[in-house]
């Protein structure tokens, strides 16, 4: 591919901001949307307006005040996108929920007209040949790329130990809560803009916990849907069994309007072959207040007996669920087998391959050719390895092809291990609508020179069965936000979005960061 010259790339990634913001212009603090379609609608605003007004509080919040460090680059067209949209408004034509709404990408997600680098210096300035498929689905929704979230470099998958939010290319990102504490990963940045308001919503990936660890962090909800619901081509992958798009938002209404927009299926992914089979148009259709009544829940108990206020709050969450109407079954294993020797080779089988195939998909002049390229550039900056030890990239060169007898067989044991005899038969044997368990503890201390503390985590059944979970807001521990996943079978994201819609009405238990 032919690069454009440098001098152009730098201004996509730091072209000055809008100004401040004027008395006048509108305030996007907690605003949803549906409010912004509303004020859109009713000419109280413009698309314009709204873009300027988030890109003044990157500028205010993110760049200065708090510091958030959440947004790596931002979008120099954005301006012109909403200039376009508002043209379309005035002709009396919207292109549906999403027409005018900003949004944040993660940085692994491709942008034909930003970098994508993962985070890493060794892709600083990539841009790729086109966009994401989610990103073609968004920009024809009528959705303004804002621009690219900060992350955990690599999305985490780089280091034997490592320090959530932290990149070699952005730095650390904070905590919106309180700013010495750490946001979780590795979507930091996409979770921290959503909590903070610095767009309406963003779109962050997961292979596990990345989506629902820094969500419940910032106190905001984020679904990752199950594998194949949502297309991968144009991510910077990790797992091709594992890893999903998916959005975070601050609301389930949101994260539903979103879904609807990124589900389907796309040719160039092939795992979303059944994709069209299964999404909706309309996910906020099956948002109910009333969809706990009669329902069977199972509780996932080994998160617990870590931290006793977090097994307090999840206790007064399953009082919600009750007294919603939920039936509560305690469930203390879902695996029959542990299963993480195998999955940590599936993951180093398609980390490698993965990124051999995105890296040829860059073209002639990319950075980075391939695997054993990214190896010798690593090999040949100290600043590298000057932090963190790279341990997980090089193990990963280690590993041969998908055709190799080992990937294929730790494969098929993870899922039927995960799946047949993992959530499946949990659901079945009690007959279970949904399986609930804290997602995590509250935000740790950041620490560059030790790395991440994290207590609590129930991501992993989920997350290597590739089913669904979604994290809502369940309360606060001194201020810092805890959330509570509803996970179950693969394909069940309407009854998981009707489930955390009723819990979230029931308890509003957001509570936005006092920036």
């Amino acid at each position: 591919m032919q690069h454009l010259p440098a001098l152009l790339v730098l201004s996509l990634v730091v072209s000055p901001l809008a100004p401040a913001l004027a008395d006048d212009q509108p305030d996007v603090a907690e605003v949803s949307i549906a409010e912004l379609q509303a004020g859109y609608g009713q000419g109280e605003f413009t698309v314009t307006d709204i873009v300027r007004a988030y890109l003044a509080r990157i500028e205010s919040l993110d760049r200065d005040g708090p510091a958030l460090n959440s947004v790596l680059t931002v979008n120099a067209g954005a301006l012109e996108k909403a200039a376009r949209l508002d043209e379309e408004l005035a002709d009396g034509h919207s292109r549906g929920p999403l027409h005018g709404i900003p949004v944040l990408l993660k940085d692994n997600i491709d942008t034909g007209d930003m970098p994508t680098t993962a985070g890493s210096k060794l892709l600083e300035g990539s841009i790729p040949p086109g966009d994401a498929f989610i990103v073609e689905r968004l920009r024809e929704a009528g959705a303004v790329i804002l621009g690219k979230n900060n992350l955990s470099e690599w999305a985490n998958f780089h280091s034997s130990f490592s320090s959530s939010g932290w990149s070699r290319l952005g730095g650390q990102t904070h905590n919106p809560y309180d700013t010495t504490r750490n946001p979780c990963g590795s979507s930091s940045g996409s979770a921290v803009a959503t909590s903070a308001s610095l767009a309406a919503f963003t779109v962050g990936t997961e292979t596990d916990g990345s989506i629902v660890c820094p969500a419940q962090a910032s106190g905001i909800v984020g679904l990752k849907p199950t594998v194949g619901l949502v297309s991968r081509s144009g991510v910077i992958p990790i797992s091709r069994s594992m890893d999903s798009p998916g959005p975070m938002t601050r609301t389930v209404s949101e994260a539903a309007a979103v879904l609807g927009v990124l589900a389907g299926t796309d040719p160039e992914d092939s795992a979303t072959g059944e994709a069209d089979e299964h999404r909706s148009d309309d996910y906020t259709s099956y948002l109910d207040a009333d969809a706990l009544e009669g329902r069977r829940i199972g509780l996932y108990t080994k998160p617990m007996g870590v931290h006793y206020r977090v097994d307090a709050l999840t206790h007064a969450a399953v009082e919600a669920l009750e007294a919603a109407g939920a039936e509560i079954v305690e469930v203390e294993q879902i695996a029959e087998q542990d299963v993480s020797a195998l999955a940590l080779e599936v993951l180093l089988h398609e980390f490698r391959a993965g990124l051999d195939e995105y890296f040829s998909g860059l073209g002639d002049g990319a950075p980075v050719a391939d695997f054993d390229g990214l190896i010798e550039a690593i090999r040949d900056d100290p600043e590298e390895t000057a932090r963190f030890d790279r341990s997980r990239i090089f193990m990963a060169s280690q590993r041969g092809d998908l055709d190799s007898e080992l990937y294929r067989n730790a494969l098929l044991a993870m899922h039927q291990e995960t799946r047949e005899n993992g959530i499946d038969r949990v659901m079945d044997e009690h007959g279970l609508d949904a399986l609930v368990a804290p997602s995590g503890s509250p935000a740790w201390k950041t620490d560059l020179t030790l790395g991440d503390n994290l207590l609590i985590s129930s991501s992993t059944p989920a997350a290597r069965a590739g089913y669904p979970v979604i994290t809502v807001p369940m309360g606060l521990i001194d201020g810092l936000p805890v959330g509570l996943s509803f996970f179950g079978r693969a394909w069940s994201e309407p009854e998981l979005l009707a489930m955390a819609y009723a819990y979230e009405q029931a308890t509003d238990h957001r509570r936005p960061p006092r920036l």
